[in-house]
């Protein structure tokens, strides 16, 4: 099948990559087409990591920087424009119009599709007259504080950007189409998920979401510090909310990193029968386990340097610590993110009296080494949201104590020590627990290294991304643009697609699928609703199901 592959390349609050997970997963399911649509940072400024040749065609849309040419509105597009936008608008600023925020997005992209005019319209006097007269009018919420002429410039700018994958030119049913996908995945959320509501709206296609570490919790931290004032930090905030309770509203699937990323999702909006979690792969799986402890007892520390990771923490359970064991060592990891926070912990040891036992280490050649120079690995911080770095300590076989916060009981569950966060004297307990008694070290290491091999391993993830993209084309109709053209269309008629169209490996024959798009190459497995693999395994495995797929076919 081909699937339409969207993401986000650099942006300015946080900056996002596009990774090696995308990767991996289009190495993984080469039996479908992968097609990458990328909203970059600025034009030209690539995609990192995405060899073109992987890809049956590459997309790019620049997010930041000079708007996209195109002309102004006529006076009746200008009306039906603003109309749409104030209706948008009216969601995010007034609290009893929410509701408004899917209607006024999607009359915006349809409006888009006819005369191509949103861009030139977003950057127009006229819309910045309608965000003031609705951001300053009776019945919108100015907790935040009253909206200044200078607010009403930089959201309007800011709304114009974020609103710009509106206007790509990615929809219809031709080549490099959304609307010829037979469906979109979503990877990180936020604008990347833009496309593929219009596609939905437009075009009827499905949409997985997959979130490591979600969009949404990231604005709420990056826009702390963003260089705008508190009214513009509220509306753009309240945008990218609405947008969130949209995409998890559409979504045919939902796919977060892990179980506590899926209770975020769910205070979200997010409905729990669309929801599985997926843990992130990691080819570090496959990496061999850290070689001998170090001849002194030590401690290691990773992570950025900054309040939320709690440094000073590790540092006073290490004078803890050190009062025990007097030969022991602390070695911490990681360059500074919080200006002048290295310095404050530097002098936070020298006050305890450890500063000749503490060594601030910077930056690792590889996280593997830094593991590799501990005896037990600790980490203190007071938010533990992505399970990337927990779950590479685990693989170095090395025995972990970790602040029992966010992902961290999931993770390492009973193959390390969690203690309260904020306490160093249960955390230098459980480091003196471990540092005097080695074999419960290595039992300890050994167990979450195969934990982490079971839970964090690439097949598995791929397993599970390849029996999604088949439980949803089996589900969804299977030429859903045909029924977008008004009553008098036809309708989608589900299962007009036989199996074998989307399993059968015709490729290599040269034939092509129903509607001219190249049939999916692979092997021949079929799920035909909920408990199909224990029939088939009842029923003799691979030469059951080839029988039900021929007898599917038949009845279609």
């Amino acid at each position: 099948m081909r699937v339409a592959l969207l993401t986000e390349g650099a942006r300015p609050h946080p900056q996002r990559g596009l990774g090696g997970w995308c990767a991996r997963l289009v190495d993984g399911l080469r039996e479908h087409d992968f097609e990458l649509y990328v909203l970059a940072g600025r034009a030209g400024s690539g995609i990192a990591g995405s060899p073109r040749g992987r890809w049956l065609g590459v997309h790019e849309l620049a997010l930041w920087g000079r708007r996209p040419a195109g002309r102004a509105p006529g006076t009746l597009g200008r009306r039906r424009y603003a109309r749409a936008y104030e209706e948008l608008v009216r969601a995010l600023v007034v609290p009893g119009e929410r509701a408004g925020f899917g209607a006024g997005l999607y009359r915006l992209a349809a409006l888009a599709a006819e005369d191509g005019a949103l861009p030139a319209f977003l950057a127009s006097a006229h819309a910045r007259r309608t965000l003031e007269r609705v951001w300053r009018g009776p019945g919108a919420d100015t907790s935040a504080g009253q909206p200044l002429v200078c607010d009403v410039l930089v959201a309007a700018d800011l709304l114009e950007q974020c609103l710009r994958p509106l206007s790509a030119s990615w929809y219809g049913t031709g080549p490099g189409g959304l609307g010829a996908a037979d469906l979109c995945h979503v990877v990180g959320g936020g604008p990347a998920a833009l496309p593929a509501l219009v596609a939905k709206r437009l075009h009827g296609v499905p949409f997985v979401v997959t979130e490591h570490g979600l969009h949404l919790r990231e604005q709420y931290l990056g826009y702390r510090e963003a260089p705008y004032r508190w009214p513009v930090r509220a509306l753009l905030l309240s945008f990218f909310r609405a947008l969130t309770e949209e995409t998890y509203r559409q979504a045919a699937i939902l796919t977060p990193g892990s179980a506590h990323d899926q209770e975020w999702q769910r205070r979200c909006g997010a409905d729990a029968a669309r929801t599985r979690v997926v843990h992130e792969g990691t080819p570090a799986v496959s990496r061999a386990a850290a070689g001998p402890e170090p001849a002194v007892p030590t401690l290691v520390w990773a992570g950025a340097l900054e309040p939320g990771r709690d440094t000073e923490l590790a540092l006073h359970a290490f004078a803890r610590v050190r009062a025990e064991l007097p030969e022991a060592r602390l070695v911490i990891h990681g360059e500074e993110a919080a200006g002048g926070y290295r310095v404050h912990c530097e002098a936070v040891a020298a006050r305890l009296g450890v500063a000749g036992a503490v060594e601030f280490a910077g930056r690792p050649e590889s996280v593997a080494r830094a593991w590799e120079g501990g005896t037990v690995i600790v980490f203190s911080a007071l938010s533990q949201r992505s399970p990337r770095l927990l779950a590479d300590a685990m693989l170095s076989g090395r025995a972990v104590v970790s602040t029992d916060v966010g992902v961290a009981r999931e993770v390492v569950g009973p193959t390390g020590l969690l203690v309260p966060p904020r306490d160093p004297q249960a955390l230098a307990g459980a480091c003196l627990a471990l540092l005097r008694d080695e074999e419960r070290r290595a039992r300890l290491g050994l167990a979450g290294r195969l934990r982490a091999q079971e839970r964090f391993a690439v097949e598995p993830v791929i397993g599970a991304f390849r029996e999604i993209y088949l439980e949803l084309v089996s589900q969804w109709p299977a030429f859903p643009a045909a029924g977008a053209g008004g009553a008098a269309a036809a309708p989608p008629r589900p299962f007009a697609r036989p199996a074998e169209y989307w399993l059968a490996d015709r490729r290599g024959a040269g034939s092509a699928g129903e509607g001219g798009a190249p049939a999916g190459a692979g092997r021949a497995v079929v799920t035909v609703g909920a408990g199909a693999a224990d029939d088939e395994a009842a029923d003799g495995g691979a030469g059951a199901a080839a029988d039900r797929a021929g007898a599917l076919a038949e009845a279609v």
